[in-house]
C-alpha cells in the first residue's frame, strides 16, 4: 500500500493535493529530525528521496505551496544541546540531488543530462568543464584555520549556525591541528566525517557481542559519535575526514578545482578522491559511471557522484538558491540489490556469550563481490523483518561493504516456511557448550550462561589482552583460539598459569602443518602477564568485558573503590540502586501528581518524610564522603544523580553476583591478585584548596567544551560542580540556552555567569 493511501478507501475520502503536500512536508521534516539531529532514521535513503522528490513535483505544479519553511527551502538541521554554537562565516548549504532511473523509466541518467544542459544554457557555453567525484555518505563539517591553526570545527547545523565539535574532531588523526609554513591567513575547508566500512563492521560486531543494538549504517554511527560529549569515547571510534569544498578564504587566489586540491595537498589536509575532469556532456556521463565502479573499492560509504563546475568564477556567476548552489548536483545511484535464497540461519557465540544469528545465503554477486553470509543481529530484527529459512530475500551492501537483508520477498515464500525462533533453533542451549541460554531483562540478546564456554573463551581472551585492557603482547585472536582449541585455557585468567614451555610449544597451525608459537614470543607474553598483575583496577575492569563497562566507566567506577574486592563485595553499588528506586518511589508519592489525585495529602507527605529519612540514613556514610547527594528538586520532589550510571551500576552488580563473576573473584584470590584503583578518592567532600574553595557551581547550556572538562577545573580549584540548582548553589555557569536551570537560578537569585567569568574566578579574580 502507498504510504499515503488509507486502509479503507471507501470509508476515507482521498486527501486533496494541498493535504497530501502538507502531509509529505510533515513526514519529511520528521525524518530530517531523526536523520540529522538524532542519527536514527526510520526509513531508507531511497524512501526519503522518493518523498522529497514528490514534494518537488507538487511544488513545481503548485508554486503557491512553497513557504520559507518548506523542506526544499531549508537544509537539514543537526543542532544539538550541550555544544557551543558557531555562526558560519558563509552559509553552509546542501546539494540538490538528481537521480538515476530504472531502465524501464527511460534514460537512466536523464536528470544528469538535464542538469548539464541547464549549465550550458545558463552560462552560454557549449561545453563547460565540470568535475566528478564520489559523494561520501558521511556527516558534513567545516574546519576553519586562522594563521595556520585550527580555530574550530563545526557541524552544518541549520546552514547558518552549527555545533562546535572541535574537541571531538581533534581525536581524528587525519585532521591537522596546525598547517605548514605558507598557510593562508584564513582557510575554511568543508568536507565529510565518515567511518570506514570495515571498521564499522567491527564496531557492530562488538555491539552484537555486548548485546547492544547495532548501528543501521556507517553514517548513523558517525553522526552519533561526533555528537558525543565525551571526547575520550569519540577517540575510540574509527572516524576519518575528507575535504571536498572551500568556504571563506584569504590567501593566494584560487581559480579552479586543481588550484584548490593543490592547496589541500600542500597543507596536508586529506581530500576526496578520485576527481575526474570532463569537458562535455558525454564525458560527464561516462565519468559518473566510472565513479560508480571506482567507489566500490574506496572502503567507505558512498551513494552517488557529485558534479561541480570547475571554474570558481563561473560558480560565482550562477550563485545559489536558499538551500543549494546552482553550479553543483549530486547524482544518486540506484542501490545495487539482488535477490537470493536464505538457506539456513547459523548461530555465533560472542565474547560476552551473546548468540548472534547469521544468514547463510545462496551465493550472489553484489557490488563486485560474492555474498554468502550476512548478520541478522538478533531475534527482534528477524521478527521485525519476518525472516524465515527458505525465504527469498532482497540483499544490498551497506556502504558497498557490509551485506544486509533489506526485506523478504513474500510472494516467493515457500508454503512450509515457519517463523524463526532462535531459542527453539538451538533447543534453549548454547550451540558451543550446551549450557542454558537466557535473556536479561530489557535485552533483546540471548546469552550463554556458562562463563567457561569455549566459544566465549577465545574472544574473551582476545579482549582481555587488548592494549586498552591488560596489553598482553603477542596474545591476539589466533593465539587465543589455539590456546582454547588445544585445551590449554578455558578462560582468560588461565593465562597466568601457563609456563614458557607450554606457551612456546603451542601449535598455531594444523596437525599436518604445525607452526610453533616459540619460546621468545612466549617469554614476551609471560612478561606482559607479569606486568599486568600491577595494572590498576580500571584496566582490569575494562579487561573483564562486562557489557557497557568501557574505559571511561571503568575509570569512574574506580574513583569510588580502592580495590576490586571492595567493589565486588561493598555496599556502594547496592546503595546506588536503592537510592534510584527510592527517589523514584518518593516522587511517585508527590501529592500534586495526577496518579495521587483524591488521596489524602497528609498521608502522602508522611510517607514521603519516612522514605526520605530512610534514604538519607542509608546514604549517610557515602554522603559524608561526597560520593552521593540527595537534592531537592522542587516541592516534594527529590533528585539523585548516579555517578556511575544506572545501566552500568546494574551491569556491575549482575556480573559480580553471577556464577561467572564469582568464579573470577575466586581465581584472582588464588592468584593473589586484588587490583587497586589508581584514581581512588577516599573523600570527595574534602575539596582541594584553591580560589573556588567552598563554592558550588552548576553548568548549563551550550558551552565551548564538554562539561566534564569544566567540572575537573572547578574541582582542582577547590570548588564543587553539581547537577541541580538549589539554594546552596553559588553560581550558574550558563552557555547558550540553559532553559529550566537558568529560570530556577533567576528565581532563587543565584548569579548567572558565563565562561569568561568562570575563568576569572578560576584565576583567583573577583566578579
Amino acid at each position: 500500500m502507498d504510504l499515503f493511501e488509507f486502509a479503507d478507501s471507501q470509508q476515507q475520502p482521498k486527501p486533496s493535493t494541498a493535504e497530501r503536500y502538507a502531509e509529505l512536508c510533515r513526514i519529511v521534516r520528521h525524518n530530517n529530525e531523526l536523520y540529522y539531529a538524532q542519527a536514527q532514521p526510520e526509513i531508507s535513503d531511497a524512501e526519503y528521496d522518493k518523498l522529497y522528490r514528490e514534494i518537488e513535483e507538487l511544488e513545481a505544479a503548485h508554486p503557491e505551496f512553497i513557504t520559507p519553511d518548506s523542506p526544499t527551502q531549508r537544509v537539514g538541521n543537526d543542532l544539538s544541546e550541550g555544544f557551543r554554537k558557531v555562526t558560519h562565516p558563509a552559509p553552509m548549504q546542501s546539494i540538490d540531488d538528481i537521480f538515476e532511473h530504472k531502465p524501464e523509466q527511460g534514460e537512466t541518467d536523464a536528470e544528469l543530462v538535464d542538469f548539464y544542459t541547464r549549465l550550458v544554457s545558463q552560462l552560454g557555453q557549449e561545453s563547460p568543464r565540470v568535475t566528478i567525484e564520489p559523494k561520501i555518505d558521511g556527516c558534513a563539517v567545516t574546519l576553519l584555520y586562522r594563521q595556520g591553526r585550527l580555530a574550530y570545527a563545526a557541524t552544518r547545523g541549520d546552514g547558518h549556525t552549527g555545533d562546535d565539535i572541535t574537541e571531538n574532531v581533534r581525536t581524528i588523526r587525519s585532521v591537522p591541528f596546525t598547517l605548514p609554513l605558507g598557510a593562508p591567513e584564513l582557510l575554511e575547508v568543508r568536507g565529510e566525517i565518515y567511518m570506514p566500512s570495515a571498521d564499522f563492521d567491527r564496531l557492530n560486531a562488538e555491539r552484537d557481542a555486548d548485546g547492544l543494538p547495532a548501528f543501521a549504517n556507517p553514517r548513523n554511527a558517525t553522526a552519533g559519535t561526533i555528537k558525543l560529549l565525551d571526547a575520550e569515547e569519540v577517540a575510540r571510534r574509527p572516524l576519518r575526514f575528507l575535504a571536498h569544498g572551500l568556504g571563506v578564504y584569504q590567501g593566494p587566489e584560487l581559480h579552479t578545482t586543481e588550484d584548490f586540491t593543490r592547496l589541500l595537498d600542500s597543507m596536508g589536509i586529506p581530500r576526496n578522491r578520485p576527481i575526474i575532469y570532463a569537458d562535455s556532456l558525454q564525458e560527464t556521463r561516462e565519468a559518473v559511471q566510472r565513479i560508480n565502479v571506482l567507489r566500490q573499492d574506496l572502503g567507505y560509504g558512498t551513494d552517488g557522484a557529485v558534479i561541480k563546475l570547475d571554474a570558481f568564477d563561473l560558480r560565482d556567476s550562477l550563485g545559489s538558491t536558499a538551500r543549494a548552489p546552482r553550479w553543483a548536483a549530486a547524482f544518486k545511484y540506484l542501490p545495487e540489490q539482488k535477490e537470493t535464497r536464505l538457506l539456513n540461519i547459523s548461530i555465533q557465540v560472542g565474547r560476552t556469550g551473546v548468540l548472534t544469528p547469521v544468514a547463510e545465503l545462496e551465493p550472489v554477486q553484489l557490488s563486485g563481490t560474492t555474498v554468502s553470509r550476512a548478520t541478522l543481529h538478533n531475534q527482534d530484527e528477524i521478527e521485525r523483518k519476518d525472516i524465515r529459512i527458505g525465504d527469498t530475500v532482497l540483499m544490498e551492501k551497506s556502504g558497498e561493504i557490509i551485506p544486509a537483508v533489506v526485506h523478504v520477498v513474500k510472494d516467493k515464500r515457500p508454503a512450509d516456511a515457519v517463523p524463526y525462533s532462535l531459542y527453539d533453533a538451538v533447543g534453549g542451549v548454547c550451540p558451543s557448550c550446551g549450557a542454558p541460554i537466557a535473556q536479561e531483562d530489557g535485552q533483546v540478546a540471548w546469552r550463554c550462561t556458562n562463563f567457561t564456554c569455549p566459544a566465549q573463551a577465545a574472544m574473551r581472551t582476545t579482549y582481555f589482552c587488548r592494549r586498552e585492557a591488560l596489553d598482553i603482547e603477542n596474545l591476539g585472536g589466533t593465539v587465543a583460539e589455539a590456546l582454547v582449541n588445544r585445551a590449554l585455557i578455558s578462560s582468560p585468567l588461565d593465562l597466568f598459569s601457563l609456563s614458557v614451555e607450554q606457551l612456546g610449544a603451542l601449535n598455531l597451525g594444523t596437525d599436518e602443518e604445525p607452526r610453533r608459537f616459540g619460546e621468545k614470543n612466549a617469554a614476551k607474553a609471560l612478561a606482559a602477564l607479569d606486568k599486568a598483575r600491577s595494572l590498576p583496577l580500571e584496566r582490569w575492569l575494562t579487561a573483564f568485558g562486562i557489557p557497557t563497562i568501557g574505559n571511561v566507566t571503568a575509570r569512574t567506577t574506580a574513583k569510588y573503590h580502592k580495590d576490586l574486592v571492595s567493589l565486588a563485595t561493598g555496599d556502594f553499588l547496592h546503595l546506588l540502586v536503592r537510592l534510584e528506586e527510592g527517589v523514584e518511589a518518593f516522587n511517585a508519592l508527590n501529592p500534586k501528581a495526577r496518579s495521587n489525585k483524591g488521596q489524602n495529602k497528609d498521608e502522602l507527605l508522611v510517607q514521603q518524610s519516612a522514605l526520605k529519612n530512610d534514604l538519607t540514613a542509608a546514604a549517610a556514610a557515602f554522603t559524608a564522603r561526597g560520593y552521593v547527594a540527595l537534592e531537592e528538586d522542587g516541592a516534594n520532589k527529590l533528585k539523585f544523580t548516579n555517578p556511575i550510571g544506572s545501566v552500568s551500576t546494574r551491569k556491575l552488580l549482575a556480573y559480580f553476583q553471577s556464577a561467572a563473576g564469582q568464579a573470577v573473584l575466586r581465581t584472582l584470590a588464588t592468584l593473589e591478585l586484588n587490583p587497586t584503583s589508581e584514581g581512588y578518592v577516599e573523600n570527595m567532600a574534602q575539596q582541594a584548596e584553591g580560589p573556588l574553595s567552598g563554592l558550588t557551581f552548576v553548568l548549563t547550556g551550550a558551552l565551548s567544551r564538554p562539561r566534564p572538562e569544566f567540572e575537573k577545573q572547578i574541582a582542582a580549584a577547590g570548588g564543587k560542580a553539581t547537577g541541580s540548582v538549589t539554594k546552596n548553589t553559588n553560581y550558574l555557569v550558563a552557555g547558550e540556552g540553559g532553559g529550566s536551570k537558568r529560570d530556577k537560578a533567576a528565581k532563587l537569585g543565584i548569579p548567572i555567569i558565563g565562561e569568561a567569568d568562570l575563568l576569572t574566578l578560576l584565576e583567583g579574580g573577583t566578579l
